[in-house]
């Protein structure tokens, strides 16, 4: 039997840990991007909270100082609750999180694609939209563009070099400039490439300094026209160009691209030297533009490498700040702590405002007429403690009173502490009042308190114990039995004692702490039974395990020819919280099947 309780106490202890252990991992672990002050102060939390929980929990059962015991309660039962709201927030977590996720990624992937340019055209202009002017056109005549202006329409650069000095036709000093390729969309799959500068022209033999070189002279103005200029060498490939092709997306110049209605290698407006005019001057050369100011290194982001576009388009950039997978994680963590901590302070605000009544009609056969209507205000499971106090007993006898009631049944689990303790908190039951008196059966947690001091603590605040006895009231039998848990101490219920000489023709009311009794009472031919003790589970889904210990969880239900009535009780054990399971205190009419 010790080797069965020891395997069950370590099994216990491994899913605590285990469901704690994560708990801090979503909380805290996946929503930082590493070790330091908040992962530390999230294994505080968790292991703090449940030491005060344990704690709380001793100190009440081994009858600690009182002022000990209320100091520990409050934040030790708290956490009981939320610990398990957390859990279940956090479970539920699992479920939202994978679609959040895929509802960023479509989000992004349609905000990508809308703000990407429109790839270029196959003769290398992009393709103009409503609302953009339209492109110059190409070509020799007046107003025409160059490649390069054209590929700074199209966010690309052309940057000029010094080089070999170009004749005109009047003899004059040429001007000094070379062409360097302008820098534009590049058809392929591999990107663009990794060209970055041309080298300046160097010097043949047999010219001298000065003189064009085929691949920089203009052709001359004369009566012949103009003589082309061969096509020149391809740029050597950077460095950094990859054995593969592929070039980085930080490539600055790629190879020109060929324009439509000009000559292989034909000069340009900005590549061939100025033409001879009439008087025989050079004109000045065409200014250069400005190179545009450099913008400052963007913030590092996540690690989600730049991709380019098999047309040209520019790559695209991760966003500004944490990656996706951090965020998910941050949002579903701060709701589940949200849901927690609101599902545990708004079950903690309903027991401390107070029980709310409900009433039940309940008709018995054996009830005569004049006992129609007759009302019984049942409460149970006060749980008087150093959570609950004095001016929660207050609270719970107002209530009761204001009912009016024929009679009051207080059906056990009044107190969690001692007489010395507790008794100032349990003196406002002294002002109930009901026209036959009030009623009361031991609960199990009476014999964690000390039964017998309570017996004659609510016998002198003018309650009536039913210790396996019955009261013959006017119109019907009232009996009560001990809670099962007094058979550790030789108090246990008997029900012969208390059923077995009763005239059988009068309707029989049993009050009995836990509905399991109920079997006894239908061998015993009681007409109603009242009880309370599971406390409608109290914590959702506590209820699933309390429907599995219990007949009957809460409210009217029959066996036989017995009726059991089962309270949700007016206070709370633990945690002062209830979630799905609302306090009550129920007034049951009895209603006369002859009325």
């Amino acid at each position: 039997m010790v080797i069965v309780f020891v395997l069950v106490a370590v099994l216990v202890l491994a899913v605590v840990v285990t469901a704690n252990w994560y708990v801090w991992r979503r909380l805290f672990r996946d929503t930082t991007r590493g070790p330091g002050l908040v992962r530390r102060a999230g294994a505080v939390l968790i292991a703090g909270g449940w030491v005060l929980a344990v704690a709380a929990l001793v100190a009440e059962r081994s009858g600690a100082p009182f002022w000990l015991q209320q100091v520990l309660a409050w934040p030790g039962f708290l956490w009981l609750a939320l610990s398990i709201y957390l859990l279940l927030a956090v479970v539920a977590g699992e479920i939202v999180r994978p679609l959040l996720r895929r509802f960023l990624e479509h989000r992004a992937r349609r905000t990508d694609e809308a703000t990407r340019p429109a790839p270029a055209d196959s003769a290398g202009t992009p393709p103009t939209t409503p609302g953009s002017p339209e492109p110059a056109p190409q070509g020799n005549g007046p107003g025409a563009t160059t490649p390069a202006s054209a590929s700074r329409a199209a966010g690309g650069a052309a940057p000029v070099s010094a080089g070999a000095a170009q004749p005109n036709g009047g003899g004059g000093a040429g001007s000094t400039r070379t062409a360097v390729p302008a820098a534009g969309p590049r058809a392929g799959a591999e990107g663009a490439t990794a060209a970055t500068a041309a080298p300046a022209a160097a010097p043949q033999p047999g010219r001298a300094a000065g003189a064009p070189t085929a691949e920089t002279a203009a052709p001359q103005a004369n009566g012949n026209g103009a003589a082309p200029a061969p096509a020149p060498a391809p740029a050597p490939e950077s460095a950094t160009t990859g054995a593969s092709g592929r070039a980085p997306a930080s490539a600055t110049v790629p190879a020109a691209a060929p324009q439509p209605g000009l000559a292989a290698g034909a000069p340009t407006a900005e590549t061939a030297a100025p033409q001879a005019n009439g008087n025989g001057a050079a004109p000045a050369p065409a200014p250069e533009t400005a190179p545009a100011p450099e913008t400052a290194p963007a913030p590092e982001t996540a690690t989600v490498p730049a991709t380019g576009d098999a047309d040209g388009a520019p790559a695209s950039v991760a966003p500004v700040g944490p990656t996706r997978r951090l965020f998910v994680s941050r949002v579903v963590a701060g709701a589940a702590a949200a849901a927690a901590v609101g599902t545990v302070g708004y079950g903690t605000y309903g027991v401390l405002r107070g029980p709310k009544v409900k009433r039940v009609t309940v008709p018995l056969a054996k009830l005569p007429r004049a006992a129609h209507g007759y009302r019984i205000a049942v409460v149970s499971d006060v749980h008087l403690g150093p959570v609950l106090g004095r001016g929660f007993a207050q609270t719970v006898v107002d209530t009761i009173n204001a009912t009016q009631p024929d009679l009051i049944a207080v059906v056990g689990d009044l107190v969690d502490g001692s007489v010395k303790d507790l008794g100032p908190a349990a003196a406002p039951l002294a002002q109930l009042r009901a026209r036959h008196g009030s009623y009361f059966v031991t609960g199990n947690h009476e014999y964690f308190s000390g039964a017998e001091q309570w017996v004659e603590e609510v016998r002198r605040l003018g309650i009536t114990p039913l210790e396996n006895a019955r009261r013959e009231m006017p119109y019907f039998d009232l009996a009560g039995v001990n809670d099962v848990a007094g058979e550790n101490e030789g108090q246990g219920p008997d029900f012969a004692k208390a059923l077995g000489d009763r005239d059988t023709a009068r309707a029989c009311v049993l009050l009995a702490h836990q509905p399991v009794q109920i079997h006894d009472a239908v061998e015993h031919g009681v007409d109603l039974q009242l009880s309370g003790h599971t406390h409608g589970g109290q914590l959702w889904p506590g209820n699933l395990i309390a429907s599995g210990a219990n007949p009957t969880l809460a409210g009217l239900d029959r066996y036989g020819d017995t009726q059991l009535y089962v309270s949700r009780g007016a206070g709370a054990w633990g945690p002062p919280t209830r979630v799905g399971a609302p306090s009550d205190i129920t007034v049951i009419e009895l209603a006369s099947r002859q009325a």
